[in-house]
């Protein structure tokens, strides 16, 4: 059979004129930058070729052989436009990547190399390339025949919507691979974007503002305007996203515009969680600021508030930075050659951010079990100061001259350290005075009340003042005065009662520490054999 076959096409091949076998022959020789080789060279000759707007050099990549050739030269233009919009709009970024590169095709199938198949209703369509037969027995591929008489139905069902409304001019000379139509489109997106999102975020912001006043409470108020700025940008990439869907970019510009909105809708749902979370942060302080009573529970819940809401702001950066970068197919690539990797890369990074993952998560530690708090009174490294700031690697402390000292978070967990806030709203200061032994302790101690009482009423809190001999030295009375006052009132205090005290001292020269000496009268010897007399009484000291 296969010998009989093989004559015919000897008989027929010298029966009929040379060109019979030509493939298209009505549009002429191909020129010679036509390649069709391989089943991708021929999709990206033509892929090529359409964004060029050259559509005449495009025909050539199909079969047209099922036309009369009078008419192979207009119809062919005519389908190759058709076929790119069709490809462009149904086909993903780089389907024609998967073709075969060898001359012969798909080892399983060497006739046909099939790209994708699409459905229209209940038909389906498949679009593929074939193998055929050309001058003098080379074989090429073109899109067959099948999907050529295809494109038509196809055009109609995804071609664009003003396809057949607009004349020509607005198809001919594509501009960076968009035609004039499309570039109108995109401006007409931009503009109506732009107004439609303005529109749709007012509408949006009367609408839930008037439900958020039907509630009690304030917190939805707040959030209800603080939307503003992201509904808006959250509006323009949802309609930008729809208007350039409609209009059937090529691959290029259809990738840069889908990268582009989705981009722009994670950064408007992030920008969203930035603003929810500094609302709800602020409204939770201030109605515990209102409420509270003690306001040590209101710095720590402050103190909460600031580290874990910073926690939440790292997060929210990270997620949507990696969600912007995973768009992209180089960066994941990498990332799952690094995740392929992932013992020894999690290894090394662990090890090289030893120190920052344990600052953060001791920062974590320290807004949960909350040795300090912001505004709390500390003695750290040797100095006296506010906690100004607490971060989630560092916290800064006010010290009483109005520098600023930047403490590492871990220090708080490993070393010890004073907090004068810790535990009550009062402490005890100490102000140690010497004294001659002749001093009069009750007149101390009413003293002390008066200057209580007067001149440190505002910061006295009435619960301590005592007057106490603390120690008894060689020469002088060392004695303890006690008051108690609030942390940050109790320098200054202590510093009023030295100076009182001094005052009332000074106005009594006898009570104040002096140097005594006095001399001593030797002994009298009595004659031998007479009784010693005994030595007269000392004179008693004042």
């Amino acid at each position: 059979m296969s010998r009989a076959l093989t004559g015919l096409c000897l008989l027929l091949s010298v029966l009929l004129p040379p060109g019979a076998w030509a493939l298209n022959n009505g549009l002429g020789d191909p020129p010679p930058s036509v390649d069709r080789q391989t089943p991708y060279a021929a999709a990206k000759g033509f892929s090529d070729a359409v964004h060029k707007g050259n559509y005449e050099l495009a025909a050539h990549y199909l079969d047209l052989d099922y036309l009369p050739l009078a008419q192979q030269k207009a119809e062919g233009a005519r389908l190759a436009q058709r076929l790119k919009y069709v490809l462009d709009h149904k086909l993903p970024l780089g389907a024609i990547t998967n073709l075969s590169k060898a001359p012969e095709g798909d080892p399983e199938n060497p006739r046909f190399d099939q790209i994708d198949s699409l459905s229209v209703g209940d038909a389906s369509y498949p679009i593929r390339l074939a193998r055929v037969r050309v001058n003098e027995g080379t074989l090429v591929w073109v899109f067959s025949e099948a999907t050529v008489r295809a494109i038509d139905p196809l055009y109609e069902e995804f071609g664009p919507l003003v396809g057949d409304v607009l004349p020509p001019v607005f198809f001919d000379k594509p501009v960076l691979g968009l035609e004039l139509w499309q570039w109108l489109g995109l401006l007409a997106t931009g503009v109506l974007a732009v107004v439609l999102s303005v529109v749709l975020e007012k509408l949006s912001l009367a609408l839930l503002g008037r439900l958020a006043r039907w509630t009690r409470i304030t917190w939805d108020d707040a959030l209800v305007s603080s939307i503003k700025g992201p509904l808006r940008l959250l509006y323009f990439s949802l309609l930008g996203a729809l208007g350039t869907a409609l209009l059937l970019l090529p691959p290029t510009a259809k990738y840069v515009a889908t990268h582009l909105f989705t981009s722009l809708l994670i950064v408007s749902v992030a920008w969203f969680v930035l603003r929810f979370l500094r609302v709800t942060a602020q409204v939770v302080q201030q109605s515990v600021t209102k409420d509270a009573k003690d306001a040590s529970r209101a710095r720590g819940l402050h103190t909460q508030l600031v580290v874990l809401r910073s926690v939440f702001e790292a997060a929210t950066y990270i997620i949507a930075a990696a969600l912007l970068l995973m768009q992209f197919e180089t960066v994941r690539n990498v990332g799952v050659s690094l995740l392929a990797s992932a013992g020894i890369a999690g290894l090394v990074i662990g090890l090289a951010a030893q120190k920052s993952i344990s600052s953060l998560l001791a920062g974590i530690q320290l807004s949960i079990t909350q040795p300090i708090r912001i505004g709390d009174q500390v003695v750290v490294e040797n100095e006296f100061g506010t906690v100004e700031e607490i971060t989630l690697t560092y916290v800064v402390v006010r010290v009483w001259d109005e520098r600023r000292l930047v403490i590492p978070i871990p220090q708080f967990l490993d070393k010890p350290f004073q907090n004068w806030s810790k535990g009550g709203k009062s402490m005890l200061g100490p102000v140690r005075l010497l004294v001659d032994f002749t001093t009069d302790m009750e007149a101390l101690r009413v003293e002390l009340r008066r200057i209580l009482e007067n001149e440190g009423n505002a910061m006295w809190d009435g619960r301590v003042s005592t007057v106490v001999v603390e120690d008894v030295l060689d020469r002088t009375l060392q004695v303890r005065v006690l008051v108690s006052a609030d942390p940050g009132n109790l320098f200054d205090l202590r510093c009023l009662v030295r100076e009182k005290m001094m005052a009332y001292l000074r106005a009594r020269p006898d009570w104040l520490p002096t140097t005594r000496t006095e001399p001593r009268t030797p002994p009298i010897q009595p004659p031998v054999g007479e009784q010693a007399q005994p030595p007269p009484p000392a004179t008693p000291r004042a």
